[in-house]
């Protein structure tokens, strides 16, 4: 049966305390920090040695689908009417925003250590402790709308980002990592050569935005992280319905003489740590869709 994944804004109160009650039974019974240390693992950037599939290459997007639904898949294992909501960032852009409130995600954090006090995710309440992180901090950070630190303050991604993304009909382009100078996937990814604020867009923009536990390979300890990236899902289905002659790429694997030959998964190639292949991810709509 075909599930609906929604707005975040737009759940009952009864749908959020399932979902945030089915994330806190996932880390009860230890299986949510599985999820935490598989994308440490497989966050490997450009400057790093082997296959590259969940960042900075053109399996980014298949990847984390494939995440989203194993995820999913475990909080239908706990409540069967459970889905992942989506967070439109370009609409719900604030602190105050409906998805920060205490009930949901809590909110930032203060400002001695960055540490969430508020909400069902707060250390505070014993229930949420960091233990598969790249820092030492036992507690969930957040420090919303700043870019670098208090007083560098940092917009999430406009609705025009988004639209330079979703007209570009080309799926990725050489040299397939965070370099490629166009092409939907980067343009959603968000690696640029800018400076400062100027080199976050899109979806690297919105890990900066929120700040904390979100930056870096352990941002899954965020549960934000999978409304986020249900986002970025939803946003790479409307440019597949907008582009449907555009397939993924590469279709086939980098030459032997390729720099990146053995460093990107092409269309049909595994992306571990599954043995499913990109091909195999590109149409969700037998699975679950998207209510705007």
């Amino acid at each position: 049966m075909v599930y609906i994944r929604k707005n975040q804004k737009n759940l009952t109160k009864a749908e959020k305390r399932a979902f945030v009650n089915a994330v806190l039974e996932l880390k009860r019974r230890g299986k949510y920090d599985r999820f935490v240390r598989t994308h440490i693992e497989y966050f490997v950037g450009d400057g790093d040695e082997g296959l590259r599939v969940a960042h900075m290459a053109p399996s980014f997007l298949p990847w984390h689908r494939r995440f989203l639904l194993d995820f999913e898949h475990e909080l239908q294992a706990i409540n069967p009417r459970v889905t992942v909501p989506y967070w439109d960032w370009t609409r719900d852009n604030s602190p105050s925003s409906s998805l920060w409130a205490e009930d949901f995600m809590g909110g930032t954090g203060r400002s001695e250590d960055f540490q969430v006090m508020t909400g069902p995710f707060a250390h505070r309440h014993g229930k949420w402790k960091i233990e598969a992180g790249v820092t030492e901090d036992p507690f969930l950070t957040r420090d919303l709308g700043n870019a670098f630190g208090r007083g560098d303050p940092l917009d999430l991604p406009p609705r025009d980002d988004l639209n330079r993304a979703l007209t570009d009909s080309v799926y990725d382009v050489e040299p397939w990592n965070s370099l490629s100078p166009t092409g939907f996937r980067n343009k959603m990814e968000g690696w640029t050569d800018g400076a400062g604020v100027d080199k976050l867009r899109t979806h690297n923009r919105v890990h900066r935005w929120i700040g904390g536990t979100m930056i870096g390979g352990g941002a899954v300890n965020d549960p934000v992280f999978w409304l986020h990236h249900a986002f970025v899902d939803l946003i790479w289905s409307r440019w597949q319905t907008r582009h449907p002659k555009s397939g993924y790429r590469p279709a086939r694997p980098p030459g032997p003489d390729d720099p990146q030959n053995g460093r990107v998964a092409a269309l049909n190639e595994r992306m571990p740590p599954w043995n499913t292949t990109p091909a195999a991810l590109l149409d969700h709509r037998k699975i679950y869709t998207y209510a705007d």
